[in-house]
């Protein structure tokens, strides 16, 4: 993950990181061992979060409510454009039928095993 962020975040470290996350900004996968897990999706949103504080000094709450209103499926006039780089609307979830039981496997690259310890899911 900072081998990505560090070209052009070249301050930024785990501790930074983790502590977005403690913030509730970003919400990568655990792996059963507790390893962090990044998607593409948590790299573009550490992206607009780090660049929002960066090159826009918004604070945390504010980055944070556009990001909620974005995973909210709420279409918030965005307070940061950076060109180039994602809106906070860019994380809004796509208007589609939920996913079933092997499609979500699939996607998530879980067995069945590792699924069922998360809890029931109905097929």
């Amino acid at each position: 993950m900072l081998a990505r962020l560090r070209p052009d975040f070249p301050d930024v470290t785990i501790s930074k990181i983790r502590f977005l996350e403690s913030e509730g900004l970003v919400r990568p996968a655990r792996t059963e061992s507790g390893y962090r897990q990044f998607t593409e999706a948590d790299v573009t949103r550490l992206r607009f979060v780090l660049s929002a504080q960066r090159d826009h000094y918004l604070p945390l709450k504010v980055i944070k409510e556009q990001l909620d209103a974005a995973d909210d499926g709420a279409r918030a006039r965005p307070l940061v454009v950076v060109e180039g780089l994602p809106t906070a609307d860019d994380f809004a979830t796509p208007d589609q039928p939920p996913l079933s039981r092997d499609e979500l496997l699939a996607e998530a690259g879980l067995d069945a095993d590792l699924l069922a310890e998360f809890g029931t899911v109905s097929a």
